[in-house]
């Protein structure tokens, strides 16, 4: 974005970054049913409930298409940055299917897009972002991502 002031750039860069994707941007879908618990007060799947939808999407991924053991891999992914856009309500009954693209795969760390979408919905509830570092179980040392891991990861990368 040449001719941009440096202020007007990191705004337009950041609204690139969290601008809502259709469904048909990612690659990779699970199919989550909200639960009554789910519901606030307000009578929407409450806040927090999100980032466990994006949790589950990813470590879903990585156990079923990169053979991840999380009881006994000597390397882990460590969250380290989670950010999240709401874009309209999800409530109990409601089906959400949790998209999920890769942004980036660096040596040790790998940066998720997530879109939650209600059931036949083609715009999103929200998007997410998540982002590991995989690290030594042990010494909590960064580590390169398994190659396993990179491989099934690199099935749903967008870049």
């Amino acid at each position: 974005m040449p001719g941009l002031p440096r202020g007007r750039m990191a705004e337009a860069i950041r609204t690139l970054e969290t601008a809502p994707r259709a469904r048909a941007a990612y690659p990779h879908f699970l199919r989550i049913p909200t639960r009554w618990m789910d519901n606030d007060a307000y009578g929407h799947v409450n806040n927090v409930t999100y980032y466990s939808y994006f949790d589950t999407v990813v470590n879903e991924h990585l156990i079923r298409a990169g053979g991840l053991d999380i009881a006994a891999s000597p390397v882990v992914g460590l969250v380290v940055e989670t950010s999240c856009t709401f874009r309209k309500p999800l409530a109990f009954p409601d089906r959400v299917d949790a998209g999920l693209r890769v942004a980036r795969i660096g040596n040790s760390s790998v940066v998720y897009e997530i879109g939650l979408f209600r059931a036949g919905d083609d715009e999103p509830a929200a998007n997410g972002r998540f982002v590991h570092v995989w690290v030594d179980r042990a010494t909590q040392r960064p580590r390169p991502v398994p190659a396993a891991i990179r491989a099934a990861l690199q099935g749903i990368a967008v870049v």
